[in-house]
């Protein structure tokens, strides 16, 4: 409802200004409070499990399940980490899942811009289709492709040698933009790059793909370091494929903790603690390094475009 009020003079007017600068100050006030109020519980609820599953690889046995919650161990013990990597080749693992991660983004990072960039800025019949139908891909369930894979990599690939047990049938397909996501964010941000300076290039005789490598990627940061953070997680707790096409000499830090795990389940809980708060860690890390280009990219993509 609408004030009534219709101020005269130049005091009044003032007054009347200052009054709803008041209360739209005030009003702004409450919204944050309440948003900031409902962040700080949910950021509560996600940290609880994670704060108690740090706090329980340091604990006795019998401390770990107690009520009320223990979260300070009553003495710190170590040694859960000695024995969780005595039990396990979890650095064997942790090597294995670093080659997986490592191959997996680059050929992500590598397919997908030049997909992104013949999307966003090339002129082919049919582009618009195939885009949507890159598109669509994102809503086929994982799961539907997992036994036409798996027979594709046991019988097709076996010369010079079998692809089963080894890192090629996760790694190959990184390799050819097979994440649509990945693509779709870098063409939205490529899309946002100002048409003047690939002209200019060019004029200067820069070849399509000198333009991509020295215009493009170094102004789109923000969405690279942005795809190569949620690839690394991807890739880093991919466990079902890794489960199907790996043999234990390869296997990952998902799936060794996992057979890991199901050893020592219900009897070394500190153990299953430890193990999880080591492959926990790495992803802490790289997030808070690079959470400001995460954010940034992800807020970045979905706007410009031509």
């Amino acid at each position: 409802m609408q004030s009534t009020f219709q101020p005269r003079t130049d005091a009044e007017v003032d007054a009347y200004a200052e009054t709803m600068r008041r209360h739209r100050q005030g009003r702004d006030l409450t919204t944050r409070i309440i948003a900031h109020v409902t962040l700080i519980l949910l950021a509560v609820m996600a940290l609880v499990p994670v704060l108690w599953m740090i706090s329980s690889s340091l604990k006795a046995p019998t401390e770990i399940f107690v009520t009320p919650i223990q979260w300070i161990p009553s003495t710190p013990r170590w040694s859960n980490y000695v024995d969780a990597f005595a039990k396990a080749p979890l650095w064997l693992y942790f090597w294995n899942t670093m080659i997986l991660c490592v191959f997996t983004v680059v050929g992500t990072v590598i397919s997908s811009s030049l997909v992104a960039f013949s999307f966003a800025r090339l002129r082919w019949p049919g582009r618009d289709f195939f885009f949507a139908l890159l598109l669509i891909t994102m809503m086929l369930p994982v799961v539907v492709l997992i036994v036409p894979r798996f027979l594709m990599f046991s019988y097709w690939y076996r010369w010079p040698f079998r692809w089963i047990g080894t890192f090629l049938p996760l790694i190959v397909p990184a390799w050819f933009a097979v994440n649509g996501l990945y693509v779709f964010l870098m063409r939205q941000f490529f899309m946002g790059i100002p048409v003047e300076l690939e002209d200019a290039a060019r004029i200067d005789g820069a070849s399509t793909l000198r333009i991509l490598w020295q215009i493009f990627i170094p102004l789109s940061q923000p969405v690279v370091i942005t795809v190569v953070i949620l690839t690394f997680i991807q890739y880093y707790n991919e466990f079902l494929e890794a489960l199907i096409y790996l043999k234990p000499a390869t296997w990952t830090l998902a799936v060794g903790i996992r057979a890991m795990n199901d050893q020592f389940y219900a009897t070394s809980w500190e153990t299953v603690f430890a193990t999880g708060t080591f492959m926990l860690a790495p992803l802490v890390i790289l997030f808070f390094a690079a959470q400001r280009y995460f954010i940034e990219g992800v807020a970045l993509s979905g706007f410009g475009g031509r």
